[in-house]
């Protein structure tokens, strides 16, 4: 479900303070981050933000393209790990 149009996106209070520091530095620092559920403003474009997955921080690097989304869609939380492929020999071992 979406956030009603007449709130504004929310953005954590220190997450934004550090982008505008890091644009007025003009340093090209990494950001970390743990709020997954803060969405991305024009004006973090350029910016690396490292977003915390449960595990470790993941950059990403905030383009035009991201705008209006948030950090944790492209962040994935759970590795994929491929379904295990069975032999021909196994099937019939487990049919018996």
């Amino acid at each position: 479900m979406n956030r009603s149009t007449w709130k504004v996106p929310f953005v954590a209070h220190h997450l934004l303070k550090k982008v505008n520091k890091v644009k007025q530095d003009g340093s090209n620092e990494t950001i970390k981050t743990w709020s997954r559920a803060s969405v991305i403003l024009p004006t973090m474009v350029g910016c690396t933000i490292a977003v915390y997955n449960g595990r470790q921080h993941v950059p990403l690097f905030i383009s035009d393209q991201l705008i209006g989304h948030r950090l944790g869609e492209f962040v994935p939380t759970r590795t994929f790990r491929s379904h295990k492929k069975l032999k021909t020999n196994d099937r019939k071992a487990r049919r018996k």
